[in-house]
C-alpha cells in the first residue's frame, strides 16, 4: 500500500532537493522496492524469451518494418510492469500476448495476400543496373553514395562495370550481382589510398561521377545529363 501510494504522490516544487542523491538513484520508491523489480525483471524476462520464441526465427535475424514495429511495441510494454509498483505483471503479459496474435494474424493474411504482403513488408529496390547507379531510387531510399560504395568494396569490387545488380531488400540487407566479364566503369576505391588505385587500369574512356556511366567523350552525360568526368578504369 505505501509502494502504490508512493508512488502516485507528485513531489512538489519545494520537496525537490537539488543534487539529492537518494532520489536520484531510487526516485520516490523505498530501498525494498529494488528487490521487487528484480523479482519482477526475471518474471518479466521469461516471458518475453517465450514471446519472442513464438514470434518465430524471423526475430532473430533481419526483420522488416512490422516486425521492427512489434520490437519497439514490445521494448514499451515491458518497461511499465518492471519498474511501476502500481502495474501488474498480467497486464503487461496480456499485452504481449495481444501482439503476438497480431503478429501472427498479419503475417498469416500476408502469405495469402501479395499485395498486402508488399504493402507491410515492402519490396526489393534496385539500386545499381548494369553499372550504373540508379539516382532516384538512391534519392528515394535515402541512401548515400558512400555507403553504397563500402558496400562494394566489402564484396572485393572496385568498380561499378563489375556490378550486375544491387538490390536493398525489404527488410533492409544488399543483395549483389556481379557482372560476368570486366569492363571499364567509376572506380569506387577512396582517391586517397593511392597504392590500390595505381593498381588500377585506365582504358582510355570516361566515366560519370555523378552515376557512373561510361562514354567514349566527354560532354553532357547521356543518363544524368551531368558534366563531371574521370577515367573509366577496368
Amino acid at each position: 500500500m505505501y509502494l502504490l501510494q508512493a508512488s502516485k504522490h507528485k513531489m512538489k516544487k519545494e520537496e525537490i532537493i537539488p543534487f539529492d542523491l537518494k532520489r536520484m538513484l531510487l526516485g520516490q520508491a523505498p530501498p525494498e522496492f529494488l528487490l521487487e523489480v528484480l523479482i519482477r525483471t526475471l518474471i518479466v524476462y521469461l516471458v518475453a524469451i517465450i514471446i519472442v520464441r513464438l514470434l518465430g526465427k524471423r526475430m532473430n535475424g533481419q526483420i522488416s518494418i512490422i516486425e521492427m514495429s512489434v520490437m519497439v511495441l514490445m521494448g514499451a510494454i515491458l518497461s511499465l510492469p518492471m519498474q511501476s509498483p502500481d502495474r501488474g505483471i498480467v497486464q503487461g503479459i496480456v499485452a504481449l500476448l495481444t501482439v503476438l496474435f497480431l503478429l501472427r494474424g498479419i503475417n498469416k493474411m500476408a502469405f495469402h495476400r501479395p499485395k498486402l504482403e508488399k504493402l507491410i513488408h515492402g519490396e526489393a529496390v534496385v539500386l545499381i543496373k548494369d553499372g550504373i547507379l540508379q539516382l532516384d531510387q538512391l534519392k528515394a531510399t535515402t541512401i548515400s553514395k558512400q555507403q553504397l560504395f563500402g558496400v562494394l568494396r566489402s564484396q572485393q569490387i572496385t568498380n561499378l562495370s563489375q556490378v550486375k545488380r544491387l538490390y536493398l531488400e525489404a527488410y533492409g540487407d544488399f543483395s549483389v550481382y556481379r557482372s560476368e566479364g570486366p569492363a571499364p566503369g567509376l572506380s569506387i576505391l577512396p582517391p586517397n589510398d593511392k597504392e590500390l588505385n595505381d593498381n588500377l587500369t585506365d582504358t582510355g574512356q570516361q566515366a560519370c561521377t555523378n552515376c557512373g556511366t561510361v562514354q567514349e567523350v566527354q560532354g553532357p552525360c547521356s543518363n544524368c545529363g551531368q558534366q563531371k568526368w574521370t577515367a573509366a578504369i577496368q
